[in-house]
């Protein structure tokens, strides 16, 4: 009997050890996976693929940023100059434009004849920058000069101020905004609910009665169950025209809306993990405290919320990384725009909302493609910061206590 008992408790430790295993090698498979998507971007040219960039011969000027070819085609830019160039005026061409200058009968058959076209448009036209594919490209020709095709640097992914995936001839892969965006949202949903949810887990741990105690607890508990294009709903039909109204604003998708949907559905995990963290404080500390005079409140600033100090740590990081990493919700009261977040009344988009709004319509092993996964590497980043500092707070609370 001994031994089959033996015997049994090595095979479930086996099998224990054999899960774990499982476990952290697919996690780590996950992340690698992750990054190794992502970093892709960082390979892609700055033009869109496929093309190239031609000026002419005189034109001093070798490459240009995405951001710079944006506002040359976007006509913000006309003039060389502003690119180290000589003083004259920046003349856009795109490719199609080559068939109003020539019939298509002068291309000759199946278009043979349409990069030298497409070269003498370019030779003949000083400020031309032309925008072309790279089969048609008339590279070696007199009076034409190919740019060079910059990568995708990282200070173009992070710095950029727009996210504009779609653009031609140079895509935009700015994520400033979709960050400080999703920073924005969760911050301020945070530093609604932390209180909130705080002292309803001080009131249902130490002031109410059990008839109240047991009604509440399991009622909040449902709430988490929610999904969350419930409280996406809810917010978009009641908390969306409320905020308009209230503030006169011209729509009430905002950042503000999205910070209080967040942080309704951070609320229920914040007091049932700091309400189980208070009512794990022992028994002896609260009547040691009581005894030496200290009063009912006294004794839950100073002995309860210290000793649980490490699980209201946890549910803050909890209810953090529900804001940071929600969705639908946010997707569908925030407005959805990418664009540089200057207040909360706003409409604004965050890094989740990005990634499920974009990621089926993006083409597999494209920029876009890459740029979404980078954007789950920053997500992963923000995070894992948010749980490291935590940690960090909560060893130093458990120190000073010691």
């Amino acid at each position: 009997m001994k031994k089959i008992r033996k015997i049994l408790e090595r095979f479930v430790e086996g099998i224990l050890t054999v899960s774990g295993a499982i476990t952290t090698i697919t996690i780590l498979l996950i992340v690698v996976f992750l990054f190794r998507e992502g970093l892709g971007l960082f390979n892609s040219p700055s033009v869109e693929k496929g093309y190239n960039l031609c000026v002419n011969a005189s034109n001093p000027v070798l490459h240009l940023s995405s951001v710079d070819i944006m506002e040359i085609f976007d006509y913000e830019a006309t003039n060389w100059k502003e690119f180290g160039g000589a003083d004259e005026e920046i003349v856009p061409f795109r490719f199609e434009e080559i068939f109003d200058r020539y019939p298509e009968e002068e291309m000759g058959e199946n278009y043979e004849l349409l990069p030298v076209r497409l070269g003498e448009a370019i030779a003949s036209t000083p400020g031309i920058i032309a925008f072309v594919p790279q089969e048609y490209t008339p590279e070696g020709m007199d009076g034409v000069k190919v740019l060079l095709n910059d990568k995708i640097t990282p200070s173009d992914f992070f710095g950029g101020k727009q996210w504009i995936p779609t653009a031609t001839p140079a895509p935009q892969f700015g994520t400033l905004p979709l960050i400080l965006g999703t920073l924005l949202v969760s911050f301020v949903a945070i530093l609604i609910a932390l209180p909130l949810g705080l002292g309803v887990a001080i009131y249902m741990s130490e002031l109410a009665s059990n008839r109240m105690r047991s009604f509440l607890k399991p009622t909040i508990e449902l709430l988490a169950g929610i999904p969350s294009v419930v409280y996406g709903f809810f917010g978009l039909v009641v908390l969306v025209p409320l905020i308009q109204k209230v503030f006169n604003l011209p729509v009430g998708e905002t950042a503000f809306a999205g910070s209080i949907v967040l942080a309704i559905m951070a609320l229920p995990t914040i007091i049932t993990v700091a309400e189980d963290a208070m009512r794990n404080t022992p028994r002896a500390m609260r009547e040691a405290s009581l005894a030496l005079g200290a009063t009912h409140w006294q004794t839950i600033y100073r002995v309860i919320i210290p000793y649980a100090g490490s699980g209201i740590s946890a549910a803050v990081v909890l209810g953090i990384g529900r804001a940071i990493g929600e969705t639908m919700a946010v997707l569908m009261v925030t407005g959805n725009a990418a664009v540089m977040p200057h207040s909360l009344f706003e409409p604004v988009r965050t890094i989740p909302a990005t990634i499920a709004a974009e990621l089926g319509e993006a083409p597999a092993g494209g920029p876009h493609y890459q740029a979404l996964f980078m954007l789950g590497c920053v997500l992963f980043i923000i995070t894992m910061i948010i749980s490291v500092t935590a940690e960090a707070i909560s060893k130093r609370e458990s120190n000073k206590g010691l």
